[in-house]
């Protein structure tokens, strides 16, 4: 089967991205790059998808909220956009699979929670169909705190999805979530399209668990690719169908062009990525 394709997840630069879309992104295609990961791109899909054109990129996969009634910001939640509307900037930026990015934790701690996600991702199959594209769903740590008769609540998730629903792997939350992570790319089979290839020193502990210390980005020790205790090239070897192996770190260890670099070497010095 043919190697993935090299992106990032542009929430990797967000401090960047946010000052100089046009510049940002044609430092990330000097590097050799052709495809990103966008996020917060419904309310300006047809400024992206001028940088991205004018920059020789694409955005196949993108992160939206679609499974939450509200949408945190720094200033206070606001209610998300109606599905139809997320797929219609998605399909002007040209994206073939948008994927929400994060389930609050207490919503995976029951099997109603659980169950109601699910629900909600099979409903939008169908509508974005419509518009060209699929749906799928970005993991943290939280889907992997609690159990229901033997299955994590991922597990479950899967389950009760319809095939069709396709997944994005953060190998680095999985293996901070307490997973065999080759083990799980392999058992996910055609429904991972992506991975977020991610490396560091996971967390002791589950963050997410219930009575954990509150905890964020600055606290993450992340590194490049290869140099942390995620096992990334035994992941990328047990998903031969994965078609997106995308670049992201939540806190990039120095400079974040260069730390993307060390990553991007990673991938295509390992035979990962076409």
């Amino acid at each position: 089967m043919a190697l993935p394709l090299a992106s990032v997840q542009l929430y990797t630069l967000a401090k960047e991205f946010s000052e100089d879309m046009s510049g940002s992104l044609d430092k990330l295609a000097a590097l050799g790059l052709k495809n990103v990961e966008a996020f917060d791109f419904v309310r300006r899909p047809d400024e992206i998808r001028a940088a991205l054109d004018a920059s020789g990129l694409a955005s196949p996969t993108g992160h939206a909220p679609l499974l939450s009634d509200e949408l945190w910001t720094p200033d206070g939640s606001i209610p998300t956009p109606a599905p139809e509307v997320v797929f219609e900037a998605a399909a002007k930026i040209g994206m073939t699979t948008v994927i929400d990015p994060f389930v609050p934790a207490e919503r995976w701690f029951t099997e109603d929670g659980v169950a109601d996600i699910a629900e909600r991702l099979n409903r939008l199959v169908e509508t974005a169909a419509g518009f060209g594209m699929t749906v799928g769903y970005h993991n943290h740590a939280q889907e992997f705190v609690k159990s229901f008769d033997g299955q994590s609540a991922y597990e479950r998730f899967l389950q009760l999805t319809d095939d069709r629903v396709e997944i994005e792997l953060d190998l680095f939350w999985a293996q901070t979530g307490g997973q065999d992570v080759p083990a799980l790319v392999e058992s996910l089979g055609d429904r991972l399209v992506a991975v977020h290839v991610k490396d560091g020193v996971v967390p002791t502990a589950n963050p997410w668990a219930p009575g954990s210390e509150s905890f964020g980005s600055d606290s993450l020790d992340q590194r490049r690719a290869g140099t942390g205790s995620v096992p990334l090239a035994e992941s990328l070897k047990a998903g031969p169908g994965i078609r997106f192996a995308v670049i992201e770190y939540d806190k990039a260890p120095g400079d974040v062009f260069e730390d993307i670099a060390a990553s991007y070497a990673f991938l295509r010095e390992g035979g990962f990525v076409a």
